[in-house]
């Protein structure tokens, strides 16, 4: 088969794909992961934002700026909504990069999180300091020095700064239901 062929059957292939489920047209494990992914935030919010799985594949498209993810598969919750900076602020610390961003980062997380350590971005088991959040937001910053004079006690009543001192250092920001 010539270049072209081949080049006009991807393009055949691409163009009879969806761009974007919506949650009505999604597989059914598709339809619950974009509720779980929607629950993170508000409603309003989750109207116009993109669901994305674990795996990368966009579930919605989005027309707001939001990302949304649902739990993760080895959780029952940590559904998570973030905008750009936030997205770019995950990407660094999944790869174990540098945190690069210009602004600050805002996550809804309304339906809380399975539980993380406090101070070591990578623990996969429990720890002295682990800590299990409701309902909360993450901010990051664009300069740790903006983190200083915020407690880093999560049982401080009110945010504190999650992994201090490491590059992925955020504000964690809980509220009550």
């Amino acid at each position: 088969m010539s270049r072209i062929n081949l080049l006009l059957a991807g393009l055949l292939l691409l163009a009879s794909l969806p761009a974007g489920l919506n949650a009505q047209d999604a597989p059914p494990d598709a339809k619950a992961m974009i509720k779980d992914a929607l629950s993170a935030t508000t409603a309003e919010m989750a109207k116009g934002a993109t669901v994305v799985d674990w795996e990368n594949n966009v579930l919605r498209e989005g027309d707001n700026g939001w990302t949304c993810f649902p739990s993760p598969p080895q959780a029952n919750t940590g559904a998570m909504c973030v905008d750009e900076p936030w997205l770019t602020w995950a990407a660094a610390w999944m790869n174990k990069k540098e945190v690069n961003i210009t602004r600050l980062g805002i996550s809804y997380m309304l339906a809380g999180d399975p539980g993380a350590s406090n101070s070591d971005p990578y623990a996969t088991e429990e720890t002295d300091d682990w800590v299990v959040t409701g309902a909360h937001l993450m901010i990051s910053v664009p300069d740790p020095a903006m983190l200083e004079g915020i407690p880093s006690d999560p049982d401080n009543g009110g945010p504190w700064v999650m992994w201090k001192d490491t590059p992925y250092a955020h504000v964690m920001v809980p509220i009550d239901d």
